[in-house]
């Protein structure tokens, strides 16, 4: 399993929120480039990057922060937030992201994200399933909506989606451990998609159990950036991992 360190941006800074308020908005970089490096002089391979400022606005606004982390590193980066067109995903994978993902967009226009899929592979696209009480919700999480977690990446597991990120809305950034129920029960329906965990981890526990469980993938953002994981977990992590 890959630990895959959270960059959400606002204002071209490096925060972190609690259950996606930006009334809770913390920063703890004004340099996103400097924390991607650090990253991976760690031997982190993979980076989550997300636009807060371009999820509220629905569209991309802090595209030079992730144009800067592509060039300045080695780093697979995927990237979210504000993302609503075939073009603006296009732009994103050209600005140097290895994937993009989609999550209000596959709720509001599902034959428009299905084009994603289509134009750009299952390799580069990512299925956002952020659910609050199992029910997904977009727009930067201050809207919900009636679909279930399971009906909603069921419909898009029947059309070749490779990929998901799910965040249990209600533990990101409270340091309360990872939703193991829902994400049991994702691997358990969906054994053949790649599974990426994100909110709640407090600790490097929770990323073995992850691994455990059989995510392929552990966002995880607050707990590094509060000291709860260190640097060296994440080496000795990536040693394990490699041998």
């Amino acid at each position: 399993m890959i630990i895959i360190p959270a960059i959400d941006i606002i204002d071209g800074q490096c925060v972190r929120l609690s259950k996606g308020d930006y009334g809770t908005k913390k920063v703890y970089d004004s340099n996103p480039v400097e924390v991607a490096l650090r990253f991976e002089d760690a031997g982190i391979t993979h980076l989550h990057v997300v636009d807060l400022d371009g999820a509220k606005a629905g569209r991309l606004i802090n595209s030079k922060v992730l144009q800067s982390i592509c060039n300045s590193t080695k780093l697979k980066v995927d990237f979210g937030g504000g993302v609503r067109k075939l073009e603006t995903a296009k732009e994103v994978i050209a600005l140097g992201a290895s994937q993009v993902t989609g999550g209000s967009i596959a709720v509001r226009e599902q034959d428009h994200f299905l084009e994603w899929i289509s134009e750009l592979g299952t390799e580069a696209v990512i299925l956002g399933a952020d659910a609050k009480d199992r029910k997904i919700a977009i727009s930067g999480w201050e809207e919900g909506s009636d679909q279930d977690v399971i009906e909603f990446i069921d419909f898009y597991h029947q059309r070749g989606i490779k990929y998901v990120i799910s965040t249990d809305i209600s533990r990101d950034g409270m340091l309360t451990g990872p939703s193991i129920e829902l994400y049991t029960e994702i691997i358990n329906t969906f054994p053949e998609i790649n599974v990426i965990a994100s909110g709640g981890i407090a600790d490097i526990d929770d990323i073995y159990q992850l691994r455990d469980l059989g995510c392929y993938g552990a966002i995880t953002g607050k707990a590094i950036y509060e000291g709860n994981i260190t640097m060296d977990d994440l080496i000795e992590y990536m040693i394990k991992v490699e041998f």
